[in-house]
């Protein structure tokens, strides 16, 4: 039996397509939208796990907005991205141009790029936690080189240099094949004309290419905000948040504050600030730096 879309019924194909979307927002129900309201529901009450949760209205809000920790850690995922941005936007832009000069294997480089991102974060930590060690190979290297070693993980602003440099390293690939594919859009006959027009390598490159970038590179922008707010392994394994909380991360206050000081509604509302946060980080930065591409 057929059931059609003319008011008698629906066909198989609209009757598979909404299994497939029941399912989808049966998912999204249990495992998104539960949670959600749950989180709210912590941030204005007062709860310990144990114990009924007891309605506290604001407290929390104003709690987290004055705990100096947590306000620190803001701050650090700004340092961070001081760090952080110039270092993802470098590295992708150098790993989309090199794969344009590949030729055969292109296919199988491309997919070495995506091996650090797909990799236990846990395992990268400790790696580079060895790297940075004052008995390192970097520093032995440095050491025998020019005579200097370097305290990559005790001093403030190296050591969330040195988280910079191992989050760029898992990530950069990631971010140059989405630099990558957008290079693969521009048209040839725009170089093609600007070359007829005497423009030179690097006014091709400024005139033409990064202007039809914006979109990947935009792109690339607000996954590395999203870093950036969700960082966690790599500071907590690599530094443990020191030296003196200086690259202490909000994601390592919000899990301190629930599992060590077992306050789950204060860190409830600090994982709802740093949401916000992270979303109006990202409007502004579209607002600000992204543009619509149009081939007249």
């Amino acid at each position: 039996m057929r059931w059609t879309g003319n008011g008698r019924g629906l066909s198989r194909e609209a009757i598979v397509g909404l299994a497939l979307a029941g399912a989808y927002l049966l998912f999204t129900a249990v495992f998104w939208a539960y949670p959600f309201f749950w989180l709210a529901k912590l941030s204005v009450t007062q709860w310990r796990f144990f114990d009924q949760p007891v309605f506290t209205g604001a407290r929390n809000l104003v709690r987290t907005m004055q705990d100096p920790q947590f306000l620190g850690s803001l701050w650090n995922v700004v340092r961070f991205l001081a760090f952080y941005l110039p270092l993802a936007f470098g590295g992708a832009l150098l790993v989309a141009f090199g794969l344009q000069q590949v030729g055969r294997g292109r296919a199988f480089v491309a997919l070495c790029f995506l091996l650090s991102n797909v990799s236990s974060g846990v395992a990268l930590s400790l790696v580079f936690l060895k790297i940075f060690s004052s008995t390192g190979p970097l520093n032995n290297a440095l050491d025998a080189a020019i005579g200097v070693r370097i305290p990559w993980t005790n001093h403030p602003t190296l050591a969330m240099l040195a988280i910079a440099l191992v989050v760029a390293w898992k990530f950069v690939g990631y971010y140059g094949l989405i630099v990558y594919s957008g290079l693969l859009t521009v048209p040839r006959e725009l170089y093609d004309a600007a070359r007829l027009d005497h423009a030179g390598p690097l006014t091709r490159l400024l005139r033409i290419t990064m202007p039809m970038l914006n979109p990947q590179l935009m792109m690339v922008l607000t996954f590395a905000i999203l870093v950036a707010f969700g960082l966690f392994t790599e500071p907590y394994l690599i530094t443990g948040g020191g030296p003196a909380d200086s690259t202490a991360t909000p994601q390592m206050i919000i899990y301190e504050t629930a599992f060590r000081r077992l306050q789950p509604s204060h860190a409830a509302t600090m994982s709802i600030v740093i949401s916000l946060a992270s979303y109006v980080l990202v409007v502004l930065a579209r607002r600000l730096f992204e543009k619509k591409v149009v081939i007249a």
